[in-house]
Protein backbone atom coordinates (compact mmCIF):
# COMPACT_ATOMS: atom_id res chain seq x y z
CA UNK A 1 0.00 0.00 0.00
CA UNK A 2 0.89 3.66 -0.68
CA UNK A 3 2.52 5.40 2.49
CA UNK A 4 -0.22 7.74 2.49
CA UNK A 5 -2.81 5.00 2.63
CA UNK A 6 -3.02 2.37 5.05
CA UNK A 7 -3.84 -1.10 5.06
CA UNK A 8 -6.70 -0.94 7.51
CA UNK A 9 -8.21 1.46 9.44
CA UNK A 10 -8.66 0.33 12.85
CA UNK A 11 -11.49 1.59 14.72
CA UNK A 12 -11.95 0.83 18.46
CA UNK A 13 -15.12 2.72 20.44
CA UNK A 14 -14.10 3.36 23.96
CA UNK A 15 -15.59 3.47 26.98
CA UNK A 16 -14.31 3.27 30.48
CA UNK A 17 -11.77 0.45 29.32
CA UNK A 18 -8.73 1.93 31.23
CA UNK A 19 -8.60 -1.56 32.88
CA UNK A 20 -7.85 -3.19 30.12
CA UNK A 21 -7.00 -0.74 27.38
CA UNK A 22 -3.23 -0.94 27.84
CA UNK A 23 -3.29 -4.87 26.66
CA UNK A 24 -5.36 -4.26 23.84
CA UNK A 25 -3.46 -1.62 22.14
CA UNK A 26 -0.18 -2.88 22.73
CA UNK A 27 -1.09 -5.87 20.99
CA UNK A 28 -2.06 -4.01 17.99
CA UNK A 29 1.40 -1.86 18.02
CA UNK A 30 2.61 -5.45 17.77
CA UNK A 31 0.99 -6.37 14.98
CA UNK A 32 2.85 -7.98 12.09
CA UNK A 33 1.74 -5.66 9.56
CA UNK A 34 2.40 -2.02 9.94
CA UNK A 35 0.87 -0.27 7.88
CA UNK A 36 -2.24 0.42 10.14
CA UNK A 37 -3.95 3.25 11.57
CA UNK A 38 -5.80 2.93 15.01
CA UNK A 39 -8.65 5.36 15.61
CA UNK A 40 -9.95 5.33 19.35
CA UNK A 41 -12.94 7.05 19.73
CA UNK A 42 -13.52 8.12 23.20
CA UNK A 43 -16.91 7.52 24.23
CA UNK A 44 -17.10 10.09 27.31
CA UNK A 45 -15.35 7.88 29.66
CA UNK A 46 -14.92 8.91 32.69
CA UNK A 47 -12.54 6.40 34.54
CA UNK A 48 -9.15 7.58 32.88
CA UNK A 49 -9.16 6.10 29.15
CA UNK A 50 -8.82 9.23 27.46
CA UNK A 51 -5.51 9.80 29.49
CA UNK A 52 -4.06 6.87 28.58
CA UNK A 53 -5.51 7.13 24.47
CA UNK A 54 -3.29 10.36 24.59
CA UNK A 55 -0.20 8.57 26.15
CA UNK A 56 -0.19 6.17 23.70
CA UNK A 57 -1.27 9.19 20.80
CA UNK A 58 1.79 10.76 21.24
CA UNK A 59 3.84 7.67 21.52
CA UNK A 60 3.00 6.14 18.04
CA UNK A 61 1.74 8.44 15.01
CA UNK A 62 -0.19 5.59 13.88
CA UNK A 63 -2.90 6.02 16.78
CA UNK A 64 -5.47 8.65 16.57
CA UNK A 65 -7.88 10.26 19.46
CA UNK A 66 -11.34 11.03 18.81
CA UNK A 67 -13.30 12.53 21.92
CA UNK A 68 -17.36 12.35 21.69
CA UNK A 69 -19.79 13.07 24.14
CA UNK A 70 -21.36 9.84 25.40
CA UNK A 71 -23.20 8.45 22.21
CA UNK A 72 -23.04 4.57 22.19
CA UNK A 73 -20.66 2.24 20.76
CA UNK A 74 -22.68 2.55 17.63
CA UNK A 75 -21.76 6.07 16.99
CA UNK A 76 -18.26 6.07 18.65
CA UNK A 77 -18.11 3.64 15.28
CA UNK A 78 -19.77 6.06 12.89
CA UNK A 79 -17.63 8.59 13.53
CA UNK A 80 -14.47 6.66 13.32
CA UNK A 81 -15.78 5.29 10.24
CA UNK A 82 -16.15 8.78 8.71
CA UNK A 83 -12.19 9.87 9.12
CA UNK A 84 -10.71 5.84 8.24
CA UNK A 85 -8.19 5.92 5.04
CA UNK A 86 -7.75 2.24 4.99
CA UNK A 87 -7.82 0.00 2.11
CA UNK A 88 -10.03 -2.24 4.64
CA UNK A 89 -11.73 -1.23 7.97
CA UNK A 90 -11.39 -3.67 11.09
CA UNK A 91 -13.86 -2.48 14.46
CA UNK A 92 -12.31 -3.75 17.40
CA UNK A 93 -13.23 -3.86 21.39
CA UNK A 94 -11.24 -2.34 23.73
CA UNK A 95 -10.87 -4.94 26.14
CA UNK A 96 -10.52 -7.45 23.58
CA UNK A 97 -6.77 -8.48 22.54
CA UNK A 98 -5.40 -10.17 19.24
CA UNK A 99 -2.56 -12.10 17.73
CA UNK A 100 0.47 -10.31 16.70
CA UNK A 101 -0.46 -11.09 12.96
CA UNK A 102 -4.12 -11.43 12.91
CA UNK A 103 -4.83 -7.82 10.79
CA UNK A 104 -2.07 -9.56 8.27
CA UNK A 105 -3.29 -12.81 8.18
CA UNK A 106 -7.26 -11.15 8.03
CA UNK A 107 -5.72 -8.87 5.06
CA UNK A 108 -3.52 -11.05 3.09
CA UNK A 109 -6.47 -13.02 2.50
CA UNK A 110 -8.64 -10.30 1.58
CA UNK A 111 -6.17 -9.27 -1.15
CA UNK A 112 -5.82 -12.98 -2.24
CA UNK A 113 -9.87 -13.75 -2.84
CA UNK A 114 -10.49 -9.86 -3.72
CA UNK A 115 -12.57 -10.19 -0.22
CA UNK A 116 -15.43 -7.67 0.37
CA UNK A 117 -15.38 -8.95 3.37
CA UNK A 118 -13.10 -11.35 5.29
CA UNK A 119 -13.82 -13.32 9.04
CA UNK A 120 -11.71 -14.91 10.96
CA UNK A 121 -12.11 -17.32 13.70
CA UNK A 122 -11.93 -16.18 17.74
CA UNK A 123 -11.94 -17.81 21.15
CA UNK A 124 -12.78 -16.34 24.40
CA UNK A 125 -11.00 -15.50 27.53
CA UNK A 126 -12.60 -15.74 30.94
CA UNK A 127 -11.56 -12.86 32.55
CA UNK A 128 -12.75 -13.95 35.57
CA UNK A 129 -11.57 -17.62 35.61
CA UNK A 130 -8.08 -16.32 33.37
CA UNK A 131 -8.46 -19.44 30.62
CA UNK A 132 -9.76 -19.24 26.95
CA UNK A 133 -12.92 -21.04 25.77
CA UNK A 134 -13.59 -22.20 22.57
CA UNK A 135 -16.63 -19.98 20.32
CA UNK A 136 -18.27 -22.27 18.45
CA UNK A 137 -21.13 -20.26 17.20
CA UNK A 138 -19.03 -17.82 15.44
CA UNK A 139 -17.39 -19.37 12.90
CA UNK A 140 -19.27 -22.74 11.60
CA UNK A 141 -17.46 -24.17 9.24
CA UNK A 142 -20.17 -26.91 9.21
CA UNK A 143 -22.15 -24.44 6.59
CA UNK A 144 -18.97 -23.16 4.44
CA UNK A 145 -19.23 -23.73 0.66
CA UNK A 146 -16.33 -25.81 -0.62
CA UNK A 147 -14.88 -23.22 -2.62
CA UNK A 148 -14.21 -19.54 -1.50
CA UNK A 149 -14.88 -16.76 -2.17
CA UNK A 150 -18.43 -16.93 -2.02
CA UNK A 151 -21.50 -14.69 -2.11
CA UNK A 152 -24.68 -14.60 0.63
CA UNK A 153 -26.54 -15.04 -2.69
CA UNK A 154 -25.17 -18.59 -3.86
CA UNK A 155 -27.37 -21.47 -3.70
CA UNK A 156 -25.25 -23.54 -1.42
CA UNK A 157 -24.92 -20.35 0.99
CA UNK A 158 -28.20 -18.12 1.34
CA UNK A 159 -30.23 -20.22 3.83
CA UNK A 160 -27.50 -20.20 6.40
CA UNK A 161 -25.34 -16.77 6.01
CA UNK A 162 -27.00 -15.64 9.70
CA UNK A 163 -26.31 -18.89 11.21
CA UNK A 164 -22.40 -19.76 9.85
CA UNK A 165 -21.01 -16.22 11.13
CA UNK A 166 -21.93 -14.10 14.29
CA UNK A 167 -23.22 -10.76 13.88
CA UNK A 168 -20.35 -8.79 15.86
CA UNK A 169 -17.84 -7.08 13.75
CA UNK A 170 -14.62 -7.56 15.39
CA UNK A 171 -14.09 -10.98 13.69
CA UNK A 172 -14.35 -9.77 10.39
CA UNK A 173 -12.27 -7.19 7.69
CA UNK A 174 -14.62 -5.16 5.90
CA UNK A 175 -13.12 -3.40 2.09
CA UNK A 176 -13.85 0.09 2.83
CA UNK A 177 -15.06 1.31 -0.47
CA UNK A 178 -17.22 -1.77 -0.04
CA UNK A 179 -18.60 -0.49 2.42
CA UNK A 180 -18.51 3.56 1.50
CA UNK A 181 -20.97 2.23 -1.41
CA UNK A 182 -23.63 0.36 0.40
CA UNK A 183 -23.60 3.42 3.00
CA UNK A 184 -23.99 1.28 5.73
CA UNK A 185 -23.88 2.58 9.11
CA UNK A 186 -24.18 1.18 12.97
CA UNK A 187 -27.40 1.58 15.27
CA UNK A 188 -27.57 4.36 17.70
CA UNK A 189 -28.61 1.36 20.23
CA UNK A 190 -27.38 0.39 24.07
CA UNK A 191 -26.86 -3.02 22.90
CA UNK A 192 -27.42 -4.89 19.64
CA UNK A 193 -25.83 -2.14 17.61
CA UNK A 194 -23.92 -3.84 15.17
CA UNK A 195 -25.92 -6.76 13.89
CA UNK A 196 -27.14 -4.57 11.23
CA UNK A 197 -24.39 -3.27 10.04
CA UNK A 198 -22.36 -7.15 9.91
CA UNK A 199 -25.24 -8.85 8.45
CA UNK A 200 -26.35 -6.68 5.66
CA UNK A 201 -22.77 -6.42 4.83
CA UNK A 202 -22.30 -9.90 4.63
CA UNK A 203 -25.88 -10.39 3.13
CA UNK A 204 -24.70 -8.00 -0.10
CA UNK A 205 -21.28 -9.26 -0.17
CA UNK A 206 -20.56 -11.12 -3.47
CA UNK A 207 -16.95 -12.16 -2.29
CA UNK A 208 -16.68 -13.35 0.65
CA UNK A 209 -13.62 -15.27 2.32
CA UNK A 210 -12.08 -16.93 5.66
CA UNK A 211 -9.44 -17.33 7.75
CA UNK A 212 -9.49 -20.39 10.18
CA UNK A 213 -7.27 -19.47 12.61
CA UNK A 214 -8.06 -18.11 16.16
CA UNK A 215 -6.82 -14.35 16.06
CA UNK A 216 -8.56 -12.59 18.44
CA UNK A 217 -9.37 -13.44 21.73
CA UNK A 218 -12.69 -11.80 23.19
CA UNK A 219 -12.67 -10.76 26.74
CA UNK A 220 -15.95 -12.25 28.38
CA UNK A 221 -17.11 -12.73 31.96
CA UNK A 222 -16.12 -8.92 32.85
CA UNK A 223 -17.84 -7.35 35.51
CA UNK A 224 -18.29 -3.82 33.60
CA UNK A 225 -19.24 -5.30 30.12
CA UNK A 226 -22.45 -4.06 29.05
CA UNK A 227 -24.22 -7.39 28.05
CA UNK A 228 -24.31 -7.86 31.60
CA UNK A 229 -27.35 -5.28 31.47
CA UNK A 230 -29.60 -6.11 29.08
CA UNK A 231 -32.16 -5.71 30.86
CA UNK A 232 -32.11 -2.09 30.50
CA UNK A 233 -32.39 -2.30 26.78
CA UNK A 234 -34.54 -5.13 26.58
CA UNK A 235 -36.51 -4.17 22.95
CA UNK A 236 -32.62 -3.56 21.39
CA UNK A 237 -32.69 -6.89 19.84
CA UNK A 238 -36.20 -6.58 18.29
CA UNK A 239 -35.88 -2.64 16.83
CA UNK A 240 -32.19 -4.27 15.08
CA UNK A 241 -34.20 -7.38 13.48
CA UNK A 242 -37.09 -4.89 11.68
CA UNK A 243 -34.27 -2.83 10.60
CA UNK A 244 -32.46 -5.81 9.43
CA UNK A 245 -35.54 -7.13 7.98
CA UNK A 246 -36.43 -3.95 6.13
CA UNK A 247 -32.79 -3.29 4.99
CA UNK A 248 -33.29 -7.16 3.27
CA UNK A 249 -36.37 -5.83 1.38
CA UNK A 250 -35.04 -2.48 0.70
CA UNK A 251 -32.38 -3.85 -1.02
CA UNK A 252 -34.41 -6.35 -2.65
CA UNK A 253 -32.68 -8.95 -0.74
CA UNK A 254 -35.34 -10.47 1.10
CA UNK A 255 -37.32 -13.31 -1.25
CA UNK A 256 -33.22 -14.87 -1.58
CA UNK A 257 -32.68 -14.81 2.24
CA UNK A 258 -35.86 -15.46 4.10
CA UNK A 259 -35.20 -18.56 5.32
CA UNK A 260 -31.63 -17.51 6.49
CA UNK A 261 -33.60 -14.14 8.07
CA UNK A 262 -36.54 -15.85 9.61
CA UNK A 263 -34.14 -18.25 11.33
CA UNK A 264 -32.00 -16.61 12.81
CA UNK A 265 -34.77 -14.24 14.13
CA UNK A 266 -36.65 -17.51 16.04
CA UNK A 267 -33.04 -17.98 17.62
CA UNK A 268 -31.62 -14.33 18.21
CA UNK A 269 -35.35 -13.82 20.12
CA UNK A 270 -35.47 -16.96 21.88
CA UNK A 271 -31.63 -16.23 22.61
CA UNK A 272 -32.50 -12.81 24.00
CA UNK A 273 -36.00 -14.42 25.77
CA UNK A 274 -33.86 -17.37 28.00
CA UNK A 275 -31.12 -14.60 29.54
CA UNK A 276 -33.67 -12.27 30.39
CA UNK A 277 -35.04 -11.70 33.42
CA UNK A 278 -37.71 -10.02 35.68
CA UNK A 279 -39.99 -7.56 34.00
CA UNK A 280 -37.46 -7.48 31.17
CA UNK A 281 -38.36 -11.23 30.38
CA UNK A 282 -42.48 -10.49 31.01
CA UNK A 283 -41.61 -7.52 28.38
CA UNK A 284 -39.81 -9.72 25.92
CA UNK A 285 -42.37 -12.28 26.18
CA UNK A 286 -45.51 -9.94 25.71
CA UNK A 287 -43.73 -8.20 22.55
CA UNK A 288 -42.68 -11.55 20.30
CA UNK A 289 -46.08 -13.27 21.37
CA UNK A 290 -48.69 -9.72 20.61
CA UNK A 291 -46.40 -8.69 17.68
CA UNK A 292 -43.13 -9.77 17.17
CA UNK A 293 -43.08 -13.40 15.84
CA UNK A 294 -46.07 -12.14 13.44
CA UNK A 295 -43.99 -9.05 12.15
CA UNK A 296 -40.35 -11.17 12.20
CA UNK A 297 -42.86 -13.44 9.64
CA UNK A 298 -41.97 -16.04 12.10
CA UNK A 299 -45.37 -17.10 12.73
CA UNK A 300 -46.25 -17.41 8.89
CA UNK A 301 -44.12 -20.53 7.86
CA UNK A 302 -44.74 -24.24 8.88
CA UNK A 303 -42.22 -26.43 11.31
CA UNK A 304 -40.20 -27.64 7.84
CA UNK A 305 -39.46 -24.29 7.18
CA UNK A 306 -37.15 -24.11 10.46
CA UNK A 307 -33.48 -25.91 11.31
CA UNK A 308 -34.37 -26.50 15.02
CA UNK A 309 -37.70 -28.42 15.49
CA UNK A 310 -36.60 -27.18 19.97
CA UNK A 311 -37.23 -23.81 18.88
CA UNK A 312 -40.27 -24.38 16.67
CA UNK A 313 -41.25 -25.74 19.90
CA UNK A 314 -40.38 -23.22 22.04
CA UNK A 315 -42.23 -20.53 19.27
CA UNK A 316 -45.32 -22.82 19.26
CA UNK A 317 -45.58 -22.57 23.03
CA UNK A 318 -44.87 -18.81 23.93
CA UNK A 319 -47.31 -18.33 20.71
CA UNK A 320 -50.27 -20.18 21.54
CA UNK A 321 -49.60 -19.47 26.05
CA UNK A 322 -50.34 -16.43 27.81
CA UNK A 323 -47.87 -15.29 29.81
CA UNK A 324 -49.88 -15.99 32.89
CA UNK A 325 -49.89 -19.17 32.18
CA UNK A 326 -46.51 -19.44 30.85
CA UNK A 327 -43.51 -21.09 33.29
CA UNK A 328 -41.71 -17.42 33.45
CA UNK A 329 -44.79 -16.12 35.20
CA UNK A 330 -45.09 -19.02 37.29
CA UNK A 331 -41.34 -17.82 38.41
CA UNK A 332 -42.10 -14.45 38.88
CA UNK A 333 -44.78 -15.45 41.50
Amino acid sequence: MSNDIPAVSVIIPVYNAAEFLKDGLNSLLKQTLREIEIICVDDGSTDGSLVILKEFEKADARIRVIHQENQGAGAARNNGMDVARGKYLAFLDADDFFEKNMLKAAYDRAEETEAEVCVFNADLYDHTEKVYKKCTWAFRKQYFPEKEPFAATDENVRNNIFRMFNGWPWDKLYQREYVRRLGIKYQNLRTTNDMLFVFIALACASRISTVDEVLVHQRVNVRTSLSRTREKSWDCFYIALLAMQKELKDRGLYDTLERAFVNWALNFSLWQLNTMTGSAYEKTYRLLKRKGFDRLDISRHNRRYFYSNKEYDKFLKIYTTPYEKSSGYQKAK
